[in-house]
């Protein structure tokens, strides 16, 4: 095999040599394949994660890459007589596209650092708190009746206050959980083939949803500000959308906040083009100690934004419970949509998030994961910053849970999570934020699902030793 080797053909290599092996056989070290097959060190990292993925091996970090296991029921199902070659014909292209919020590489190996969630960490969850409403909740004579189909009074209630401004409870849609609130919000306000402004980079699971809805994502460029109001004008002008899907406050991957004197303008170009303003308000209990913003929704007064609120991410995971505001028939849409979805959100777990919002205990821990994430923040910063010379930070944010860096010239995204993966830590390749092309390689390193400080520090080398080991750039 000569240089000019691709890493396709690598992995057809090593599937010949794994076939050979023993589950549980270990393969030749990356610095031995480079050797043995003259290829560089991302090629080798391409084709091992393409094998990775194929369930063919296993990495484990420190330890070396070994043959997996073979799935005896997975064989003897390629072995049967079943032929579902019919369902390609049945199904047309109505296919989802779930690439983006995927993992292609499957769970990572026990001991990787994970530095890619979009959740807290155990240790950072009120689950006290949670356990106990959830308990009481349980225990109540209705418990188990069927629940109004915007949600409890007194939850609408609650998040009308939070939200602020004239929000009325009679504005609120209770959902489970806020990727429920995006995709009733995009399947209710736009029809299938139309366009939808998004900020580039953006949510990749809004871009996922968006497209489950027949919409077509259009990427509206951010700087440190946020959102360009000049170049939405010139978005709307050009496509004639009648969305803006967008995160104001702590903005998910750069943590940037919508500066003050752009907060009307986005609103004046909406409202100019007759369109909605879908404002995803996730991060509003994420901030780490300053002022948050009011929601844009908030300031109003003609029905063009339409607020997605959460307490999944300041709370935990499976918290299922959000919320839609809006004004006017596109809340009696939405309310349509979610009707036919699903009826209702579960009683009990509404009656425990009422109770965990309307204690005082709420405020104090938000008051203290703030505090958390603030450190922890500092924390990954520093050690992004001494073990990847030549990276840039964007920030550092103010709130949420992520750094947004942007990476050396020549470096692959991809290759570098693949690489880091055999490292032992999981991030997330900046490519997956864009609905296009994007204009330079980042990474998305979260610092709230790590145990403590430690493993941050310890994941930061981790990637910087992933970077080493891709050596000089390939052409």
């Amino acid at each position: 095999m000569n240089n000019g080797s691709t890493s396709g053909e690598l992995a057809d290599s090593l599937r010949t040599l794994v076939s050979r092996l023993a589950p549980g056989d270990r393969l030749p070290s990356s610095r031995e394949l480079i050797k043995e097959y003259r290829v560089g060190p991302a090629t080798v990292a391409r084709a091992i994660a393409a094998l990775a993925a194929e369930g063919a091996v296993v990495t484990r970090p420190g330890s070396g890459t070994f043959a997996a296991q073979r799935n005896r029921l997975r064989d003897e199902a390629c072995d049967s007589d079943t032929d579902t070659d019919w369902q390609t014909v049945a199904l047309t292209d109505r296919a989802v596209d779930t690439h983006l919020i995927a993992d292609p590489l499957g769970p990572p190996p026990a001991g990787t650092i994970t530095m890619d969630g979009g959740y807290i960490h155990r240790s950072l969850q009120p689950t006290r708190a949670l356990s106990a409403a959830l308990a009481r909740a349980a225990r109540r004579p209705d418990a188990w009746d069927r629940a109004p189909a915007g949600g409890l009074m007194a939850l609408r209630t609650v998040f009308a206050r939070i939200v602020g401004g004239s929000v009325a409870p009679e504005d609120v849609l209770v959902t489970a959980g806020g990727q429920s609130a995006l995709s009733i919000a995009f399947r209710a306000i736009a029809g299938p083939g139309s366009p939808v402004l998004v900020e580039s980079p953006t949510y990749p699971r809004a871009l996922a949803a968006a497209r489950a809805a027949g919409l077509r994502p259009v990427p509206v460029p951010l700087d440190a500000d946020g959102l360009r109001p000049d170049m939405l004008a010139d978005a709307f002008a050009m496509t004639g959308a009648r969305l803006l899907y967008c995160q104001p406050t702590f903005q998910n991957p750069t943590g940037t906040v919508l500066a003050p004197e752009r907060r009307r303008q986005i609103l004046d170009v909406a409202r100019a083009s007759g369109a909605f303003v879908l404002e995803d308000d996730f991060a509003r209990h994420l901030g780490h100690g300053g002022a948050v913003p009011r929601p844009l929704v908030a300031d109003d007064r003609d029905g063009t934004v339409v607020h997605v609120t959460s307490l999944t991410k300041p709370a935990a995971p499976s918290l299922r419970i959000g919320a839609l505001v809006a004004r006017g028939p596109v809340m009696e849409r939405m309310r349509a949509v979610r009707l036919v979805d699903d009826f209702f959100v579960t009683r009990p777990l509404q009656e425990a998030a009422l109770e965990v919002l309307s204690s005082p205990s709420w405020d104090r821990h938000v008051r203290s994961l703030g505090t958390a994430l603030r450190e922890r923040c500092a924390v990954l910063a520093a050690a992004v910053a001494h073990e990847i010379p030549g990276a840039t930070l964007a920030g550092p944010p103010t709130g949420g849970l992520h750094l947004w860096v942007r990476l050396p010239s020549g470096v692959d995204d991809t290759v570098l999570t693949s690489a880091a993966r055999q490292r032992g830590v999981t991030v997330s390749a900046g490519s997956r934020y864009f609905a296009t092309e994007p204009p330079a390689a980042h990474l998305r390193i979260g610092f709230a699902a790590t145990t403590d400080h430690t493993e941050l520090t310890e994941g930061a080398r981790r990637l910087g030793a992933a970077l080493t080991d891709l050596g000089p750039r390939e052409a």
